[in-house]
């Protein structure tokens, strides 16, 4: 298929024909149309037909063409050289120098001594090709990646109570159509603010929109109500709604009869939480939480919705199913314009978790344990079953256990050096390392520490899928041709395929790609089997699960595909309206009960830190801190902290403030707000040097999802002499 604009008269003079495409940022996947200009970039344009930004653009999406200006990106490949230094060198001498030490590490300590590091923003095919060149090619179980630190609470907690984890069960159409929406946990106006028209135009319908967040944020501004918890006691919050559901008659009973299992155990769990309790726990009032309650069960249909505030914590499977047992209790799941959803958080973290680059998975959202999972990959891959490795270490421990027992490591697309809990240590065990090789666009923190480091394409560069927040499948498509000395992603595996011995199974050109990930995910959870580009094209996406023709989808992991005969399957947009996707079809109430968060104030450390993103930067700031504009709207880290502790500490705005942990010590200006509680500061993440704020940041990890507690952590806040 076309993957580049074609050309056409204007004016007098040939044009190149705008391309469709999606924003490289976050999971909306905002629709643009992309247009090549001069200086090897493209101009970004409104693209109305896609339905979920309907043209609207942020800042980001508007500026993403500046990332691929010569001047911002790699262009060359670098090699450490005696003197220490990163030099420009050729492609065979890069993937030569690669192999060579990828095959010395292995001869030396086994395969498992080799790691690969991942990225959410990475398209699926891509994710996939990492995850079978990780476990075919290089025979290690040690491969994650960065979006372990963004939504496995939550799709640990979604299979838990459903029997499947897709970011949202529903398309963002059905918000505004809804009656009552709790957002728990997440900012729009500043993460994803194409999105916030969907909570608007619920307002506006005549819905209401609880916001519980520990700031008052421009998200919670636009609230009918804001419930501020402390950080960490979103667990309390969801068992004290409960217990007030229960207590005041508003469970369904005919729906937990009909459509769930386990509610008597859950229910007895939230009874332990009476209102007054969870109000010494959350700092919430009663009379906030009666409140909350009575506007989500009056109307006919009520959502939550949470992103990473509940999520990134110690305890964030359990959180995250308090809240859907909010659901599940009210009848509030399974049914239209019902039901929990996750505001996943990067550009393919969906995608990203589904085909095989996370430590437990293999493509299809198969569970790298299953047997019979094992067979159908290994069938499509052409090697014995056994030869595949066993689940690997999640991301934190894998990054933990860099210089000890992984010795060599490869990232693609994630800069853990900023990104990562207890930066300051992961930075230390990335130096630490025998080797390390880095793939990406700029030079990261991450980069700047490699031995080799690979220029690798950018998103109008190549064409490929992307898998929304909706569980929308998408098709980017090629716009310009990437720089001299740039190569794609799926080059550099191949050519590091061959260069190990495996010289077919790895092509270069993401449509065939795709064909076998289709093939690899049939009967799958996530089965994509129905999809091709032309579809995608066509279409504007694709909900998963969609079988082919002559199949539906299998039941669970490693299922064989079920017979539909008929026309190709039109997408799933919405799920478990006739039965979960559990053996029975019933979702499962989980007994969760509330427990401090892992590290607690104290007389050393009183204060607590929450940490997040602000509008005009994303995730590390790689790429945005390269972008002129975003950087005037958001030139550097700030503490955030309220009038009363400001004045203790005798801090004015702007002033430098230290905030030290356990882990280490970040400095940056004081921006002093009402909008925060009293007993809590927040730093954005987006920034390396003094001012990184998750080398603060706890790596200690929920038992389930392996998900560290970014959001609360135990820190004191220090004036700093000027």
């Amino acid at each position: 298929m076309q993957s580049t604009g074609t050309m056409q008269r204007t004016g007098g003079r040939t044009a190149a024909a705008p391309v469709p495409a999606h924003c490289p940022y976050c999971a909306l996947q905002c629709g643009m149309n992309l247009t090549p200009a001069d200086g090897g970039t493209v101009e970004v344009s409104e693209r109305t037909d896609f339905p979920v930004n309907r043209g609207a653009l942020c800042g980001k999406g508007r500026t993403a063409p500046a990332v691929l200006a010569s001047g911002a990106r790699l262009t060359s490949p670098l090699v450490r050289s005696d003197d220490g230094a990163l030099v420009p060198a050729g492609w065979d001498e890069a993937l030569d120098r690669i192999a060579r030490n990828l095959v010395r590490t292995r001869a030396e300590y086994g395969a498992d001594a080799l790691g690969v590091f991942g990225g959410g923003g990475l398209t699926n095919e891509k994710a996939y090709a990492l995850g079978k060149f990780a476990r075919v090619v290089l025979g290690t179980s040690q491969i994650d990646y960065n979006g372990r630190f963004c939504m496995s609470s939550a799709a640990a907690a979604g299979t838990r109570a459903f029997g499947l984890d897709r970011g949202l069960p529903f398309p963002l159409e059905d918000i505004p159509k809804t009656g009552c929406v709790i957002l728990v946990g997440s900012n729009p106006a500043e993460t994803m603010p194409p999105a916030l028209r969907y909570f608007s135009e619920l307002r506006e319908n005549g819905g209401t929109l609880i916001v519980v967040d520990p700031r008052r944020t421009r998200t919670a501004e636009q609230a009918d109500l804001h419930l501020a918890p402390r950080p960490g006691t979103d667990l309390a919050l969801a068992l004290g709604l409960l217990h007030l559901v229960v207590a005041e008659g508003r469970v369904d009973e005919a729906y937990v009869e009909e459509r769930t299992a386990g509610w008597e155990e859950a229910r007895a769990a939230a009874m332990a939480h009476w209102p007054e309790y969870v109000e010494r726990i959350t700092g919430v009032p009663v009379p906030e939480l009666r409140e909350a309650v009575r506007l989500f069960c009056a109307p006919d249909a009520a959502m939550v919705l949470t992103a990473r505030g509940p999520e990134q914590q110690a305890k964030g499977t359990d959180t995250v199913g308090a809240w859907i047992n909010l659901c599940l209790a009210t009848g509030r799941a399974g049914r239209p314009r019902s039901g929990y959803g996750c505001l996943t958080g990067q550009g393919n973290g969906q995608g990203g978790r589904e085909h095989g680059q996370k430590a437990d998975q293999l493509p299809g959202y198969r569970k790298l344990t299953d047997p019979a999972a094992r067979r159908h990959v290994a069938g499509v891959w052409g090697v014995d079953p056994d030869s595949l490795p066993g689940p690997g270490r999640s991301a934190y421990e894998l990054l933990d256990a860099l210089g000890t027992d992984v010795r060599s490591l490869l990232v693609m697309g994630s800069n853990p050096v900023v990104s990562a809990p207890r930066a300051a240590h992961v930075e230390g065990r990335l130096r630490s390392l025998d080797f390390l090789a880095v793939c990406d666009v700029v030079l990261s923190e991450t980069a700047e520490l490699a031995d080799v480091v690979l220029p690798v394409t950018q998103w109008a560069e190549e064409t490929g899928t992307t898998t929304s927040l909706e569980g929308r499948v998408l098709l980017r498509r090629r716009a310009i041709t990437p720089p001299d000395g740039v190569r794609g992603d799926l080059e550099v595996l191949h050519g590091l395929a061959g260069r190990l011995g495996v010289e077919k199974g790895f092509p270069t050109e993401p449509e065939e790609v795709f064909e076998e990930l289709r093939r690899a995910s049939a009967g799958g959870p996530a089965d994509y089997s129905g999809i091709d580009y032309g579809r995608l094209a066509e279409e504007n996406g694709v909900f998963w699960p969609c079988p082919a023709a002559g199949a539906g989808a299998g039941a669970g992991a490693g299922d064989g595909p079920v017979p539909h005969p008929g026309p190709p399957h039109p997408g799933t947009p919405r799920l478990f309206l006739d039965r979960f996707a559990t053996a029975d079809g019933r979702a499962r109430f989980v007994p969760v009960a509330h427990r401090p968060s892992a590290e607690e104030p104290d007389a050393e450390y009183p204060v607590l830190l929450t940490t997040g993103r602000v509008v005009a930067q994303y995730q590390s700031g790689a790429q945005t801190r390269r972008v002129a504009e975003l950087n005037a709207a958001a030139p550097g880290p700030f503490v955030e902290l309220h009038p009363r502790l400001a004045a203790r500490l005798g801090a004015a705005e702007g002033d430098p403030l230290a905030v030290v942990s356990r882990r280490g010590r970040a400095v940056a200006p004081a921006r002093i707000t009402t909008g925060i509680r009293p007993d809590t500061v927040f730093m954005p993440f987006h920034w390396p040097g003094e001012g990184r704020a998750n080398t603060l940041t706890n790596p200690a990890l929920d038992p389930t999802s392996r998900m560290p507690e970014f959001k609360v952590c135990a820190v004191r806040v220090e004036p700093v002499p000027r």
